[in-house]
């Protein structure tokens, strides 16, 4: 089975978002040697490792419209794959990526793509606070620190969306001793062992 075939198995698209997808890879593949936006590993699993992985964000999300913040984008993920998979509907679409080279990757991809994506080269903390109703962010920060990120730009009925790998539930707990905050763990579906944490109503103890 190819790549794109598991991600079809477990992601319903159009044939249009699927060669969205492809041509993202592409550039991706041409970029990737002068700026390491990914691993050289995981090139050639891109589709499951990258593109599904940061698509189950956007099917837990159920964002039919409004703004959805990703921190720390790296490569795109998830950012530039929900910008791609809403491309059809009233979402707008805000990356954060403080490295130079990949804001300018990002905004390459949204250009050539089309997508309703604005880039900011900054720093989250050093951002104003953004509204988001969907926050994002995929191995940026222990979750004390995102949850501090999630109190400055979620706006109030907004959501964060915390991919995280084995040992979440110590970083759960360390969490508590400095937030309260509402968390479900959703099963991951590329690794068994990781989970995407679901959180709502963040505050400071």
């Amino acid at each position: 089975m190819t790549g794109v075939e598991a991600f079809e198995r477990e992601i319903v698209v159009s044939r249009e978002t699927l060669a969205q997808l492809g041509r993202y890879e592409a550039l991706l593949r041409k970029w990737n040697p002068a700026i390491n936006l990914v691993s050289a590993a995981t090139l050639d699993v891109v589709w499951t490792r990258h593109f599904l992985d940061s698509a189950q964000l956007f099917e837990m999300a159920e964002l039919k419209e409004g703004h959805w913040v990703d921190l720390g984008s790296g490569g795109g993920f998830p950012g530039l794959v929900i910008a791609i998979l809403a491309f059809e509907l009233p979402i707008r679409v805000t990356l954060v990526e403080s490295d130079q080279r990949k804001a300018a990757f990002l905004a390459t991809v949204a250009r050539d793509l089309g997508l309703n994506v604005r880039v900011l080269a900054e720093r989250a903390e050093k951002l104003p606070p953004q509204g988001a109703d969907i926050l994002s962010a995929r191995a940026l920060a222990p979750l004390s620190t995102l949850l501090g990120f999630a109190e400055r730009h979620l706006a109030p009925s907004g959501t964060a969306l915390f991919p995280k790998g084995g040992a979440q539930q110590n970083e759960v707990i360390e969490a508590e001793n400095h937030w309260t905050f509402e968390a479900q763990a959703c099963s991951s579906r590329t690794d068994p062992a990781a989970v995407v944490l679901k959180i709502k109503g963040v505050s400071r103890v």
